[in-house]
């Protein structure tokens, strides 16, 4: 059973309800899933960080069992704006006005969008396998777009993507990686998947990924950074080393940021739990 010794609440934070389970003791420690899973992409790593962290994991505004708010025209209503103030609430609401905060793949990127918008709230900020959203779409070449096609797929207009992926989600999700997952783990990104609303939410991540995202991002660029300490890992067998002198595009972001890359793919969480864990665990400890 995943997630034996936590607790399932729903919080309100007056614009959407974000699902989470919590547990543990000591400094709060929010971890933000990516796409297209859920919380439970953390289950390996989550019991080991509670030894020492008051551990909560939302589902993100559009996944999961949280909300899934009719979208803007602009994109906003899932921007990672809107996003970073979800977990303010949430945090907020559990007692937490300040807390640190680790995201993997959009999960990072509504991660340091907190740290950005609210420094007076993000301790320490850990990133995996990302750089900055206006940052791809600045450097965006031809292995890029071969390579994450998926993102300029998911980003055409309404309807075209969600239709497609309609008809079969099991022939577009998670292709060629299944082994990677544990089974209950894997069931329940299919059941997350699967729930009215969940694909169309996840198209507007990422159309506000390639529009309002980045134009926010551009705004920061050069004005202001990340504040607090940030550590960046990627996955060293995935394709972002081959596209990018990671640590290079986030001293650009963030005065103080260290990191490396974890010997497995994009799913550091899942692949190698322990290795990630440790880093994280000597991170978020490290006075």
């Amino acid at each position: 059973m995943l997630f034996e010794n936590f607790r399932q609440t729903i919080i309100d934070t007056g614009d959407v309800q974000i699902n989470l389970r919590c547990g543990g003791e000591g400094p709060p420690l929010l971890l933000l899933h990516g796409h297209p899973q859920t919380h439970v992409m953390w289950h390996l790593i989550a019991p080991l960080l509670a030894k020492d962290f008051t551990v909560v994991m939302p589902d993100l505004r559009g996944y999961g069992d949280s909300s899934k708010p009719k979208s803007a025209e602009d994109h906003s209503t899932y921007s990672k704006r809107e996003m970073a103030k979800d977990h303010i609430a949430v945090m907020k609401e559990l007692g937490f006005e300040r807390f640190s905060v680790a995201g993997h793949d959009r999960g990072a990127r509504c991660a340091y969008r907190l740290a950005l918008d609210f420094p007076d709230a993000v301790d320490k900020l850990a990133v995996m396998d990302i750089i900055p959203t206006g940052e791809t779409f600045r450097r965006t070449d031809k292995d890029f777009a071969m390579g994450y096609w998926h993102w300029f797929f998911l980003a055409q207009p309404f309807d075209f993507p969600e239709r497609v992926i309609g008809q079969n989600p099991a022939n577009f999700y998670f292709q060629g990686t299944r082994h990677l997952f544990h089974p209950e783990a894997l069931a329940e990104y299919w059941r997350a998947i699967h729930k009215p609303g969940t694909i169309h939410a996840m198209c507007e991540d990422y159309r506000a990924a390639a529009s309002i995202d980045s134009e926010i991002d551009e705004q920061d660029r050069g004005t202001r950074k990340i504040a607090c300490p940030t550590l960046v890992l990627w996955g060293a067998k995935g394709s972002l080393p081959n596209w990018y002198d990671v640590l290079e595009v986030w001293r650009e972001w963030a005065d103080d940021v260290n990191g490396r890359g974890i010997s497995c793919g994009h799913y550091l969480a899942e692949e190698a739990p322990e290795e990630t864990y440790e880093e994280l665990l000597r991170f978020l400890k490290n006075c």
